[in-house]
C-alpha cells in the first residue's frame, strides 16, 4: 500500500478520543490490548503523518527480502546518509544471495570497508551461506528461522519480516527506544525497561499495515524525535506524548552513567622488503576488525619507548626481526567503547621467515596491490600517507 493511500485512509477514519498511557503501566507489565482507543490514535495519527512525510529510500521500493535485508544490517548503528551509496554498490557486487554466499570474504570485507562495525559483514556473509544451503537462497519466513540466522537479533527479523512480507512483527532498535521513552515518559534508562519498550511497540504496531507502521515509527525518531533538540512541532504523536506535555522530553531517554573511555597508544610498523613490498597481515575472524587486514603492530607498554613497542609487537606477532626507521605519522582514532592513537613507523625487514603467530596469514604487497584487501579506516589513512609520500 503506498503512502497516498494511507493518507486517504487515515483522512476517512472519524475522530477518536486519545487515552493517555499510564505512567504506572510500566511498572505493571502494561497488559493493555493492541486495539485499545490509545493504540488506534496513535497509528492513525502516525500512518497519516507517514503518507505525507515518508522518506523515499531505495530499500523501500523493494520486497526483494535479500535487499531489505542487507539495508537493515547495514542500517544498524550507522546513519541512512552514510549507507546509501555503500548499499547501491553492495547490491552491484552482489545481487543476489547466491552471490554474496559464493564471495571470497576478502570481497566482501572490500565492499564494506569505511563502514565499520565489521562483524556485521562477517556475519552477512555467514547468514548468505547459511540461507543459500538450508532455504533454497530464500530469506525464511517465519520469526524463529530468521532469528537462527548470524547477526540477526529481534528487531532485525521484525524490520525483515515487516518489510518485506508485511507480517506483523514489531521493532525495536535506537530511535524506537527513543520514541516509546519520550512517549511514556520513561523514567529510567531504556536499557532497563526493554521488556515494557517492547510490550508497547507490539501493542501498537498496525495489524493492517505493520510495513509502514515501522517505516514510520523509524522516521519519526530519525527526522522528527531526534536525541537532541527533538521537533515537537511536527511530531503527529505531540499530543499524546508525555514527555512533551510534562515539558521533558529534552531530558528523556534518560542516560546511565559514562563509563570512562581508554587511550591506548599502539605502535604500527610499515615493514619494507628489499623489493619495495610492505609486509600486511590478516586479523583472526574474532573482536571488532575480525578478517581485515593491517599493519602489524600493537600497545605500548610502560615504560616502553615507541622503537621498542614496534619491534616487540612484530617479533611476537610474526617472528620476525626488523630495523625501526623514520616516523612516518601519527593518528588518532576513536570507536564507541576505546580511543587510540597510532604512532606509525617505516621500517626494513632484516630476516626471519614471517609465521602467522597472532594473525590469520600474511603477504608481502606492493603499494600498488595493497588497495585490493580491505583495511581498517584507521589503517587507509596510512595508505594514504605512504601514496603520498611515493608520489613526492
Amino acid at each position: 500500500m503506498g503512502v497516498a493511500a494511507l493518507g486517504d485512509r487515515a483522512a476517512r477514519q472519524p475522530e477518536l478520543t486519545v487515552v493517555e498511557l499510564p505512567q504506572a503501566s510500566l511498572d505493571s507489565g502494561l497488559d493493555l490490548p493492541g486495539d485499545s482507543t490509545w493504540a488506534i490514535a496513535l497509528r492513525r495519527s502516525l500512518l497519516a503523518w507517514y503518507a505525507e512525510t515518508g522518506r523515499d529510500l531505495p530499500w523501500r521500493r523493494s520486497r526483494d527480502p535479500y535487499a531489505i535485508w542487507i539495508s537493515e544490517i547495514m542500517l544498524q548503528q550507522t546513519q541512512v546518509t552514510t549507507v546509501m551509496p555503500y548499499y547501491q554498490r553492495w547490491l552491484v557486487a552482489f545481487p543476489t544471495v547466491q552471490a554474496l554466499a559464493a564471495a571470497d570474504q576478502t570481497a566482501v570485507l572490500k565492499q564494506w570497508e569505511g563502514l565499520g562495525y565489521y562483524a556485521r559483514a562477517r556475519n552477512l556473509h555467514r547468514a548468505a551461506q547459511q540461507v543459500a544451503q538450508e532455504h533454497d537462497g530464500v530469506f525464511p519466513k517465519t520469526f524463529a528461522l530468521a532469528l537462527t540466522l548470524p547477526g540477526i537479533g529481534r528487531t532485525t527479523a521484525g524490520g525483515i519480516l515487516s518489510a518485506a512480507f508485511n507480517q506483523k512483527t514489531a521493532i525495536l532498535d535506537g530511535n524506537v527506544k527513543r520514541v516509546l521513552a519520550r512517549l511514556v515518559a520513561l523514567d529510567r534508562p531504556p536499557a532497563k525497561a526493554l521488556a515494557p519498550l517492547w510490550a508497547i511497540s507490539e501493542a501498537l504496531i498496525d495489524p493492517d499495515y505493520p510495513r509502514d507502521f515501522n517505516q514510520a515509527l523509524m522516521d519519526l525518531g530519525a527526522t522528527v524525535c531526534k536525541p537532541k533538540q527533538p521537533e515537537c512541532d511536527r511530531c503527529p504523536w505531540r499530543s499524546h506524548c508525555q514527555s512533551y506535555n510534562l515539558g521533558i522530553q529534552s531530558e528523556i531517554p534518560m542516560r546511565e552513567a559514562a563509563r570512562p573511555v581508554p587511550h591506548k597508544i599502539i605502535g604500527v610498523a610499515v615493514i619494507w622488503n628489499k623489493s619495495g613490498k610492505i609486509l600486511i597481515d590478516r586479523r583472526r575472524q574474532e573482536g571488532l576488525l575480525g578478517g581485515l587486514w593491517e599493519f602489524p603492530g600493537g600497545k605500548l607498554e610502560p615504560g616502553e619507548s615507541l622503537e621498542d613497542c614496534v619491534r616487540r609487537e612484530v617479533k611476537e606477532e610474526l617472528d620476525i626481526e626488523i630495523a625501526v626507521d623514520d616516523q612516518l605519522m601519527s593518528l588518532d582514532h576513536a570507536y564507541t567503547h576505546l580511543k587510540v592513537t597510532l604512532e606509525v613507523f617505516n621500517c626494513r625487514y632484516l630476516s626471519g621467515e614471517p609465521k602467522p603467530l597472532e594473525c590469520d596469514e600474511m603477504l608481502w604487497v606492493t603499494l600498488d596491490e595493497i588497495e585490493q584487501y580491505p583495511f581498517p579506516k584507521a589503517n587507509t589513512k596510512i595508505i594514504a600517507a605512504l601514496k603520498a609520500a611515493a608520489s613526492n
